[in-house]
């Protein structure tokens, strides 16, 4: 299934991540794509508040991966640091992704080929100078986001 949305702000692009938070399921993989400032880290705000985390949620760039608990763990990567999949593979990634939480991926384009078929994608694009984003979502099993 192929989604597709528009937000105005920050706030409706967290309010979106809530939905989709909402219905995650353990073990689901969500594969974020989008240039610097597209909203990756901000729609995973809104997931995070879905799964009922409380920490504030940041770019894991310098950390690579950043693990927080909820009502299931959530498990955020940035691998735009990495040269490529067998970077991510050589992280110990396969516990997470094959685990019972779910995994966000930023700039994810770089490691598709270690992601299993299941993967969920969420694309960003910024509307240039405005606060607007569209987001597409691809491979989405859980049926209509409202």
């Amino acid at each position: 299934m192929c989604l597709n949305f528009h937000t105005n702000s920050a706030e409706e692009t967290i309010s979106l991540g809530t939905k989709i938070g909402n219905l995650l399921k353990p073990g689901d993989i969500i594969a974020m794509q989008g240039t610097l400032a597209a909203g990756k880290t901000t729609i995973t705000k809104g997931i995070a508040q879905a799964l009922g985390i409380t920490e504030d949620i940041t770019s894991p760039t310098f950390c690579l991966i950043s693990e927080y608990e909820g009502k299931m763990p959530l498990y955020h990567m940035d691998v735009y640091r990495l040269e490529g999949g067998e970077d991510f593979i050589d992280l110990g990634v396969e516990d997470l992704i094959y685990g019972k939480g779910v995994s966000i991926i930023e700039w994810s384009e770089k490691v598709m080929e270690e992601l299993p078929k299941k993967t969920i994608i969420l694309k960003l694009e910024a509307v240039e100078g405005t606060t607007e984003r569209n987001i597409t979502i691809t491979n989405w099993p859980h049926g209509e986001i409202n």
